[in-house]
């Protein structure tokens, strides 16, 4: 089995952005509760996520 493999043409902190500027507007424009709560609980991973690259990248 053969993996599929391509280059990333944006860096994983500019992925991880745009990824929490989508996800910000969602949870603004949702109405219900427990979907925004999803959202926000998504938000909170990406912005977990963004710390911990920066910080890789920092002590590398």
């Amino acid at each position: 089995m053969k993996r599929r493999r391509f280059k990333q043409t944006t860096s994983l902190q500019e992925r991880i952005a745009e990824f929490s500027e989508k996800v910000r507007k969602q949870a603004d424009a949702a109405t219900d509760e427990k979907e925004k709560e999803e959202l926000l609980r998504r938000l909170r991973f990406a912005d977990t996520a963004a710390n911990f690259e920066r910080q890789l990248t920092i002590e590398a």
